[in-house]
C-alpha cells in the first residue's frame, strides 16, 4: 500500500517512490468529496430559500461562501508568488517578460488563475493539476519521473493544506447546523441528510489525507498504507459523527449556552496549544492566527501539534472529549421536547452518540496496533509509546544520505537548536524531522557532493501555512537543481549553538 518504495528500512535506501493508479484514484475520489460537499450544501440552501426559510437559508449559505473566500485568496495569494518566482526564473526580470508573445501568453494565465479562483474553483484546478503532474511522473522518461513526482508532490501539499483549512471553516459547522435542524424538525430530509453526510465525510477524509501526504512527501518516513488511511477516515468518521450529534442535540434545546460552550471550549484548546509553544509560521500574529485555526480543529477532533509523548495528550483529549459529549447529551435528555421526540428516540440518539464514539475509538485502536507505519504500538521496541522512532543513522552511512529533495522549512524550539542530546522525546508525532545522532565535530565530516542549499536559519520542526512562503522561495531551486544533477539538493542550515560547524537536516512539507 501507499505510496510505492522509497522507504528505508535498516540503513538501506530503497528505490525511489513512483506514482500509482491508485493514487490517482485516490485524488479522484478527493475531489468527488469535495465536489459532493460543496454542492449539497448549496442545493439545500437553495431548497431552504425556496421554501421561504431565510434564517436557515442565510446560515448554510454563509457556512459555504465565507470559508471558500477565505480558501480561493490564500491559494490565489501561493499562485500569485509562484507565478512570480517562476517569470522572473525564465525571462530574467519581470519587466522583460511582459513583452512579447510570452508576456501574452502569462497575461493569459493571469486572467484564467483569476477566473477560476473567482468562481471558487480554485481547489478543483489544484486536484487536476495534481492529477496531471503524477500521470506525468508515470509517463515521462525515467530522469524526468522523478522531477514531476516531487513538482506533484509539492501540489499535493498545498491542496491538503487548504482543504483541511475549508473543511473545518465550512464542512463542520455545517454538518452541526443540519444535525439541529434535523433534531427541531424530528425529522430528516434526504437533501439534509445528504448534505450533513457529505460534510462529515469530508472531515474524516481530509484528516486522513492530510496526514497521508505529509507521510508520502517524506522519504525519512514510511508512507501510509491506504488501509491505514482508509481506517484513519473510520476513525474520525465516528469520533466527529459523535461530537456533532451531541452538539446538535444540546444546541437544539439551549441555543445561548451552546454558543458559551463553543467559545469556551475554543479558548481553552487554543490556550493549550499557544502553551506549548509551538513554532509554525514565520511572525507572531501568524503564529496566533494559526493557533486560532488549529483550535477550531480541536472542537471536533485530535489534531497533533507538539512534539514530546502525544499519546498523553491524546487521551487527555479524547477523556475531556468522552465527558463533554456524555454531560451535552445528558442535559439535552432531560430538557428535550417530548412533544415532539418520544422517549423512544430520545433514547435511540442517546444509544448512537455512545456507540458512534466507541466505534471511533475501536478503529483508533486498529490503527494504532495493525496499520501504524512505524508498526503495531505495543511492538518490541516501541516501549509502549504510540509513535515509534526508528534508530538514528550512523553519520556516513548511506541512510544518512538525503535521497528526495527537501520540501519546507522545519522547526523547533530551545534546546533542540542547539544540538543537546537526551531532550528528545522518545515518541515521534505526524510533524517530525529525521532523527539525527548528537552533533561530534570530530566524527562528522562535512559532505561535498551535489549541490547545497545553505539557510542563515535555525532548523524548525513544524511546518504550516505560513511555512509555505519560504517553501516556496525554495522550490523552483530545488526542482531546477533536482532536475539537473545526478545528486538531489541538500539544504544547510545555521547551528546557533556551534556557529563553525553547519549540521545538515533533511526538511519535510
Amino acid at each position: 500500500g501507499g505510496s510505492g518504495g522509497g522507504r528505508r528500512a535498516g540503513g538501506a535506501a530503497l528505490p525511489a517512490r513512483r506514482y500509482r493508479l491508485r493514487d490517482g484514484c485516490w485524488v479522484l475520489c478527493a475531489l468527488l468529496v469535495c465536489f459532493a460537499d460543496g454542492a449539497s450544501d448549496l442545493w439545500l440552501a437553495a431548497q431552504y430559500y425556496v421554501r421561504g426559510q431565510r434564517w436557515w437559508f442565510g446560515l448554510t449559505l454563509l457556512f459555504v461562501l465565507l470559508p471558500s473566500l477565505v480558501v480561493q485568496l490564500l491559494s490565489f495569494r501561493w499562485f500569485v508568488y509562484d507565478f512570480a518566482v517562476s517569470t522572473k526564473d525564465s525571462a530574467g526580470s519581470t519587466k522583460d517578460s511582459a513583452r512579447g508573445p510570452r508576456g501574452c501568453c502569462r497575461l493569459c494565465v493571469w486572467v484564467l488563475q483569476g477566473l477560476i479562483h473567482l468562481l471558487q474553483l480554485g481547489q478543483v484546478w489544484r486536484y487536476l493539476r495534481t492529477l496531471y503532474l503524477g500521470l506525468q511522473s508515470r509517463w515521462q522518461a525515467e530522469h524526468r519521473r522523478r522531477h514531476f513526482y516531487w513538482r506533484m508532490m509539492f501540489e499535493s501539499a498545498d491542496i491538503s493544506m487548504l482543504r483541511l483549512l475549508e473543511t473545518f471553516l465550512k464542512s463542520a459547522p455545517q454538518l452541526v447546523l443540519q444535525l439541529s435542524i434535523m433534531v427541531q424538525q424530528n425529522s430528516i430530509e434526504p437533501l439534509q441528510g445528504l448534505s450533513a453526510s457529505a460534510s462529515l465525510l469530508s472531515l474524516a477524509w481530509m484528516i486522513a489525507s492530510y496526514q497521508k501526504v505529509l507521510r508520502d512527501s517524506r522519504e525519512d518516513k514510511m508512507p501510509m498504507s491506504y488501509k491505514g488511511a482508509v481506517v484513519q477516515i473510520l476513525w474520525h468518521l465516528f469520533t466527529i459523527a459523535a461530537r456533532a450529534i451531541a452538539f446538535a442535540l444540546f444546541a437544539s434545546v439551549f441555543q445561548l449556552y451552546f454558543g458559551i460552550f463553543i467559545v469556551t471550549h475554543w479558548c481553552i484548546m487554543t490556550f493549550w496549544i499557544i502553551q506549548g509553544e509551538t513554532d509554525f509560521c514565520m511572525s507572531k500574529w501568524e503564529e496566533i492566527i494559526y493557533n486560532m485555526v488549529v483550535g477550531i480543529i480541536y472542537i471536533f477532533c485530535w489534531f497533533n501539534v507538539k512534539e514530546g509523548r502525544s499519546r498523553y495528550r491524546m487521551c487527555i483529549y479524547y477523556v475531556i472529549t468522552l465527558s463533554e459529549n456524555a454531560a451535552l447529551t445528558v442535559l439535552w435528555f432531560l430538557y428535550y421536547d417530548r412533544k415532539t421526540t418520544s422517549d423512544f428516540d430520545a433514547l435511540i440518539l442517546v444509544c448512537v452518540v455512545s456507540s458512534s464514539f466507541a466505534l471511533g475509538i475501536f478503529f483508533m485502536f486498529i490503527y494504532y496496533c495493525l496499520l501504524h507505519p512505524n508498526g503495531p504500538m505495543f511492538g518490541p521496541h516501541t516501549g509502549g509509546c504510540i509513535f515509534r522512532q526508528r534508530p538514528a543513522p550512523v553519520p556516513g552511512s548511506p541512510a544518512d544520505v538525503v535521497t528526495s529533495p527537501p520540501r519546507s522549512l522545519p522547526r523547533t524550539t530551545g534546546g533542540e537548536r542547539d544540538g543537546a542530546p537526551g531532550e528528545r522525546d522518545s515518541c515521534v508525532p505526524v510533524f517530525q524531522v529525521r532523527p539525527s545522532a548528537p552533533p561530534a565535530p570530530a566524527a562528522r565530516a562535512p559532505r561535498t557532493e551535489g549541490p547545497v542549499i545553505r539557510i542563515d536559519l535555525p532548523r524548525k520542526k513544524y511546518p504550516a501555512w505560513d511555512a509555505h512562503f519560504i517553501d516556496r522561495r525554495l522550490r523552483k531551486t530545488i526542482l531546477a537543481l533536482e532536475y539537473a544533477s545526478p545528486t538531489t539538493p541538500r539544504l544547510q542550515y545555521r547551528t546557533p549553538g556551534a556557529p563553525q560547524e553547519v549540521l545538515e537536516y533533511e526538511t519535510t512539507v
